[in-house]
């Protein structure tokens, strides 16, 4: 059957043209509408997922136009005139065409690496731009042979002689390169974690890594973009450990009033060991003070000479047991209650520990319910909450006067 047909066209010449017209022709549609589109069918039908995103990037109709391409390349000769400016426009077409392909193979790879468990060591997004940079410089050292005919060694002895100039251009690049070779090294950062970077006033979700920039998603919505490389020139705060970490920490203090401070009487000693949470405490006090101030000789009478309970060590006792009995608090983390150096606004108290949650919210509503119950419980043991005077207080005083 082809030797008819060969023989035919040798005798027909005429035909040849339309004949390889009709090729082409023929070819693209089995290539575009049957084999692209059987392809397609096929993986929306499979349960498997990396060949979705296979086939999404490298768009299959697109890549069948290579098979009527190098057909028009191969019957270029039948138009003499023309056969070098066709074979070149071609060949342009295909080679950018192969460059658009990779590259959508090697964002397919990076989305299938980005599904697995892998992913949560770090991203390798970066690394691939270098791959997908680097197939477009290609491209445009063979398209410049292509056009202009001249060798590729050619061409890359003249990039050497310009290296000074491509190095400023590409000044940005290479330095995100190291910048990015150094976070992926370090495990400085990944996407999903919580940054804070105060010089661009950014501060939330890293959304996006790539080779030149980092997008971080604030917690208003709004995007910040800081340039790769600045990541190893400015400081930043990256949360992840918080959030590995299985615990975010209470860091808030009560300010007392130092003027309700003073030794326990017996009438408050006595409600005091009502409080379950203490109990064994203050009769444990209670036995070691009366043990010391027997074998001291002193007179507990004269509180100012001997040892006695204050009401305020009585209430470090209490938040200090009341943090560990909690239960949303983690006793398997620093946990301690001190007191800080007595300022202007009083005797601060500060509690130091860890929730059993990174959640923001459950965290904000764990924080708010223990000092809801700490600032309730505070006149219990004969204190008073330091809050500087406002103007109804003023006011009252006025009345008063």
């Amino acid at each position: 059957m082809f030797e008819l047909i060969r023989d035919y066209l040798a005798q027909n010449p005429v035909l040849k043209l339309p004949a390889a017209g009709l090729v082409i022709l023929i070819s693209y549609l089995i290539a575009n509408r049957l084999v692209a589109n059987l392809i397609i069918a096929f993986v929306a039908r499979t349960e498997r997922q990396f060949d979705d995103i296979i086939v999404r990037h490298i768009r299959p109709r697109r890549a069948a136009l290579l098979v009527p391409l190098l057909l028009i390349n191969a019957f270029a000769y039948l138009i003499p005139a023309a056969e070098k400016a066709i074979q070149t426009a071609v060949l342009f077409v295909a080679l950018w065409l192969g460059v658009v392909t990779f590259n959508g193979l090697v964002e397919a790879f990076n989305d299938i690496y980005e599904q697995r468990d892998a992913f949560a060591r770090g991203s390798i997004k970066s690394y691939l731009d270098i791959v997908k940079l680097f197939a477009v410089i290609m491209g445009l050292i063979l398209s410049i042979s292509l056009i202009t005919g001249q060798d590729v060694t050619g061409i890359l002895a003249g990039l050497g002689a310009a290296t000074a100039v491509l190095l400023l251009v590409f000044r940005d690049t290479i330095l995100s390169l190291v910048a990015s070779f150094q976070i992926s090294a370090n495990d400085l950062l990944r996407e999903g974690d919580w940054l804070e970077v105060p010089s661009f006033e950014a501060d939330g979700d890293v959304v996006d890594i790539s080779l030149h920039q980092i997008k971080i998603q604030n917690w208003d919505k709004t995007i910040s973009v800081v340039p790769t490389y600045k990541f190893m020139e400015v400081a930043y705060k990256n949360w992840r450990g918080m959030s590995d970490s299985g615990g975010r920490r209470i860091k808030r203090a009560l300010y007392i009033d130092i003027a309700s401070i003073r030794f326990c009487d017996d009438a408050m000693i006595e409600r005091y060991t009502q409080f379950d949470l203490i109990q064994d405490y203050i009769e444990d006090a209670l036995i070691r003070i009366e043990k010391w101030n027997r074998e001291q000789g002193l007179d507990p009478n004269v509180l100012a000479n001997s040892r006695g309970l204050t009401n305020i060590g009585t209430f470090r006792a209490y938040l200090i047991r009341y943090l560990q009995s909690h239960p949303q608090i983690r006793n398997d983390m620093t946990l301690l209650v001190r007191q800080l150096a007595p300022g202007a606004t009083g005797l601060p108290i500060e509690v130091y520990a860890f929730t059993n949650t990174t959640a923001w919210a459950e965290y904000e509503a764990i924080q708010a319910n223990i000092f809801d119950h700490l600032l309730a419980v505070v006149p219990q043991f004969d204190l008073r909450i330091f809050q500087e005077p406002t103007g109804n207080d003023f006011l009252n005083f006025a009345r008063h006067t």
